[in-house]
């Protein structure tokens, strides 16, 4: 088996084998599924700090407003009478505005907080450091454990809007955020090693030789063309970005450079 290095720019992600006949088709799309999953896995972790110290999600349209905007408005928070932490809350105010404040009480947030860490700890790139690899398996088992959790706490479920529950259907909206950039399209990923880029109509072995015991170390990352098309996007919605060249446009070709360089 062929051990693969995944890194991400210069930042080192997991270990990963695979077998030299693998057709890197195949490959890439095991590369960026990895990866992705474990982004989830990092996303629902952050999610599920903030469910232990604050509570459930506040409605969409109760997020951010103080107590006497709601009580003008007389909105009400249904989900939050439903969705009562096991062995009673906790008042502790979300200051940003996003949760109920109806926080677990101590014994339960435990049971959060534990489970959390012990899923980071899978996913962790410290595996690197042990020579761990990462499978879709341990990454799955590390979200049913998330999820889990979140059952015992909250055995009647989260609102269908909270991020956790959306996150665990796969409904996640992600358009607009950092956390949408970092996700890599498993149709739009790219494998490179060796300043070369590992073509999806080859097969691993044609790249590496048939040494079964080779190590490398792969960069993944998304083809030049689809990070310049959400460049683009990105890039029309800041009004201020033609100061970075006073009244003139920012031509793509100026960026071409830059975005070779942050891919190689």
């Amino acid at each position: 088996m062929v051990l693969l290095h995944v890194k991400r720019g210069d930042e080192s992600q997991f270990l990963l084998q695979a077998p030299g006949s693998t057709e890197l088709e195949e490959l890439t799309v095991q590369v960026a599924r990895v990866y992705n999953a474990r982004l989830k896995v990092q996303r629902v972790c952050s999610e599920m700090e903030e469910l232990a110290e604050h509570g459930i999600f506040l409605p969409p349209n109760m997020q951010g407003l103080t107590d006497d905007q709601i009580e003008e408005l007389k909105l009400k928070d249904e989900w939050g009478e439903k969705c009562v932490p096991s062995g009673g809350s906790v008042f502790k105010k979300d200051d940003i505005g996003r949760r109920n404040g109806q926080a677990p009480n101590e014994k339960m947030k435990q049971v959060l907080k534990k489970t959390i860490e012990e899923a980071k700890a899978i996913i962790s790139k410290k595996q690197v450091e042990a020579s761990v690899c990462v499978t879709m398996e341990m990454v799955k088992d590390a979200l049913d454990q998330l999820r889990g959790a979140v059952m015992i706490v909250y055995p009647m479920g989260l609102p269908p809007y909270d991020p956790i529950r959306m996150e665990f259907e796969n409904k996640e909206d992600l358009s607009g955020t950092q956390a949408g950039l970092n996700v890599i399209k498993e149709s739009e990923a790219q494998l490179w090693w060796a300043a070369k880029e590992l073509r999806r109509t080859k097969k691993l072995s044609d790249y590496v030789g048939k040494n079964e015991k080779t190590k490398i170390i792969v960069k993944i990352q998304q083809t030049l063309q689809s990070c310049w098309s959400r460049l683009k996007v990105k890039l029309a919605s800041l009004q201020s970005y033609k100061n970075w060249r006073g009244d003139r446009e920012l031509q793509p070709e100026s960026l071409l450079l830059v975005l070779r360089s942050r891919n190689s």
